[in-house]
């Protein structure tokens, strides 16, 4: 499998500030980017005009951020969501109990849902699910048998959301129901060979290109709406975990990485934020409506 590296320069924004970096996205609203630290619990946000890092104690674990639309910050924490503000978490009701399973990836759909997948600690598989808080506040879970449930987004024009449950090694393809906004007829779109990384974290551009962080594999890929493998960003890291376009254009696609695992004399730059600017740019991210 090969493919054209990327064009555009890798740049890395900032030292390697995360353990477990996770979960990129950009928020209009302050023009910032964020990300999780996601065992440490804390929100990092950075200003790209000035290169300000901020980082901010949440919970014990943050798992998933995504801007509301009213203002503030929708996020999941280890057995279940929260409503953040600027001077506030409201903690809403657990999902679950089990300390031995936590949250993991998740994103908000066209409807200003709220969706975020869990793993237990140990990768047991078929213990995670798949988990919808609605802007009434109200909680389904609407997949459940999968084992790393990770990267979740929706095309442009909502009719498709791309996924990924690690264990599986595939990236696959929802159909969306136009009249309940319902996941359906799930089917293999991507099969991320073993000796390419575990597929993780993913985001979608203008194309209908899906791009996913290569967990073990240093490297982004992008794949067309085909299946077909079009770029490859390569990283100084082993373990990128996730990618976001932002910027006021959505040009720049923002890379998270992890040091979780790497031995102790590792002296790369794990745990970084890195940036590419690619020929092809992404969209807004749907944004929590509740």
């Amino acid at each position: 499998m090969t493919a054209a590296p990327c064009d555009g320069l890798l740049e890395q924004v900032t030292a390697p500030v995360a353990g477990h970096g996770e979960g990129p996205v950009w928020c209009p609203a302050d023009r910032l980017l964020r990300w999780v630290d996601m065992l440490a619990g804390d929100i990092l946000s950075l200003d790209p005009a000035t290169g300000t890092i901020r980082r901010r104690h949440v919970a014990p674990v943050v798992a998933a951020v995504r801007p509301r639309s009213g203002g503030g910050l929708v996020a999941a924490l280890e057995r279940g969501f929260a409503l953040l503000r600027d001077d506030s978490v409201e903690l809403l009701p657990e999902i679950w109990s089990d300390p031995s399973v936590r949250m993991n990836d998740g994103g908000c759909d066209p409807r200003g849902r709220f969706y975020c997948g869990s793993m237990a600690y140990d990768a047991t598989p078929g213990r995670a699910a798949l988990h919808r808080l609605d802007p009434d506040g109200t909680v389904e879970t609407v997949l459940t048998g999968l084992t790393v449930s990770n990267g979740l987004a929706w095309t442009r024009d909502g009719d498709r959301a791309w996924y990924v449950d690690s264990a599986t090694r595939r990236i696959d393809v929802f159909a969306v129901d136009p009249a309940t906004g319902a996941l359906r007829d799930r089917r293999p779109a991507v099969v991320v060979p073993p000796d390419a990384g575990t597929p993780d974290g993913l985001c979608l551009d203008v194309e209908g290109g899906v791009w996913v962080a290569l967990w073990d594999g240093g490297a982004v890929h992008r794949y067309g709406p085909d299946g077909s493998l079009t770029a490859v960003v390569t990283l100084p890291v082993r373990r990128p975990t996730a990618c976001a376009f932002g910027g006021p254009d959505h040009a720049d696609l923002y890379i998270t990485t992890s040091r979780q695992g790497l031995p102790a004399d590792d002296r790369s730059p794990a745990g970084a934020l890195f940036r590419i600017r690619p020929q092809v740019p992404g969209f807004p991210d749907h944004t929590f409506a509740g």
